[in-house]
Formats: structure tokens, sequence, C-alpha cells
């Protein structure tokens, strides 16, 4: 594990004055519900409910919580993945509550889950994320510095969520190799970061005022990013950062063979 020094995965990861520990009580289980209706304000029967965190606390998943004092502020449930005999973790949800956002309880959350999983010798944690996301872009590739090298279309299909303006769910999967010189270099803010890649996607600069009031030029954005994925991912391309430009924001793509 390149020998780099970890908090003891029993060990409440602490940040000014949130702590970070494994959950185990059914209400605690119950706060997590709570916060997952509060920010993705699903239908009932898309909302994740007590028996999943329950049974991914108890067959080798993860049900991580945000707490200040007493309160829940984020959660994240990972369940077990197992691809071509590899033990892995999924990481289905990661949620912060509105007020406690940009004080780096989401970062809190995933090292915490990394310190995990590698005290368990598990060395991959997967996620997906919208590819027109570019905050959780940045967030995922940069600064936890996962890779990504599938594009999943319509992952969820079109949910009830307010958060997926109505959309057809595309997905890009994070890989975040927890042991690896990239990842460790990236969460001790030691990678330098590329200007430029090999390849690159360009989203433009308007895409998040289109998405708060142009529905169909988000879709064609959305359909071009796919088709522009497909064809990088096909070519055995990554996807490895994002990187500002006078027009908008970038995904930089290199070679597999780098990593």
């Amino acid at each position: 594990m390149n020998g780099q020094a970890k908090t003891h995965p029993q060990e409440p990861r602490v940040q000014n004055p949130i702590v970070v520990r494994k959950c185990c009580a059914l209400e605690e289980f119950h706060a997590c519900v709570g916060l997952q209706r509060e920010i993705w304000g699903e239908a009932d029967l898309e909302i994740e409910p007590v028996t999943m965190f329950v049974v991914a606390s108890i067959t080798g998943g993860q049900v991580l919580g945000a707490f200040d004092g007493e309160k829940m502020v984020g959660y994240t449930l990972a369940v077990v993945g197992l691809r071509q005999g590899m033990v892995y973790l999924h990481s289905h949800q990661t949620a912060v509550s509105a007020a406690y956002r940009n004080r780096g309880v989401g970062r809190t959350l995933k090292l915490f889950q990394r310190d995990e999983a590698l005290g368990r010798g598990i060395r991959l944690v997967e996620w997906t994320f919208d590819p027109l996301e570019l905050k959780n872009a940045h967030f995922n590739l940069n600064r936890l510095g996962a890779i990504c090298r599938r594009y999943i279309s319509n992952l969820y299909g079109v949910t009830t969520s307010p958060l997926h303006r109505g959309i057809e769910t595309d997905r890009l999967v994070a890989e975040w190799w927890l042991d690896s010189p990239r990842v460790v270099a990236a969460i001790q803010g030691l990678a330098p970061g590329a200007a430029n890649g090999p390849a690159t996607i360009e989203v433009p600069a308007e895409l998040e005022e289109w998405q708060q009031n142009d529905a169909p030029r988000v879709q064609a954005v959305q359909t071009r990013v796919r088709e522009e994925f497909t064809k990088w991912f096909a070519r055995e391309y990554a996807a490895i950062g994002v990187r500002a430009r006078e027009k908008g924001q970038a995904y930089l793509l290199a070679p597999w063979s780098d990593f």
C-alpha cells in the first residue's frame, strides 16, 4: 500500500467540527434516508430504504456518517462488488446537507472510505456521476485522483428527482485505485495536473445556465458528450482530469496504458 500513513479505520476522522464514522444503528440508517429525501427529492419508489443500509452494513459494504455533534450532515452508502474475481466497493451514494457544503465534508467522507477499505485489503472503489456536473468531475478526477474508462447511457432511467431535470441519467464510472501513486499524490495535493491531454471533450460555459432553463440545449450537449466519450473509450483512452478553458471546461483524456 505504498507505505503511506492512514487513519485507522476504526478511528473517527475529524474536520472542525465534523466527525466521520461507521454507522451501525437503525436510527442512523433512518437519518441517512432522511438526508437522501432532502437532497434528491425522489418519489418513494426511487428512495433507497432503511433495509438497504442495513444490508450494506452487515454484508461487507459501508454506511459512513458525517456528524456535527449528534446531527448527521452527510453519509456514504457503498455495497460490495465483484468483477473478474476482484472484490471492490461500489459507492452508490454520497450526500451532504446543503447547509454543510463547501466545508470539506464530502472529501472527509471519501478519505475515511478509502482508509476503511484499505484496512480490509480492498484496493478499488467505484461510483457513477453525471458527466455534465463539472464540479463533481473536478472533485472526482482532480482532487481524488479517480479515472473514468466507462460511460453508461441512461443508467437509472428518467427519474422523479429534480436534480436529474427530466433528462436521461447518463453516467461516467469513476475508478478510485486507492493505493495507486496517482491517488496518493492527488489526495496529498502533490499531483501537478496536466494542462492538456492527448484528447479533450469540451463542455460549454453556458451549460450551468441551460440546466436551469433550457432542457433541449442540455440534451444536445449530453448527446454530443455521450458520443465523444464512447468514441474515446472505445480507443482505450481514460478521462484523467478536468481543466478550465476560455469558453468553458474540458475533460482531459489519455491512453489507458499511461496508468
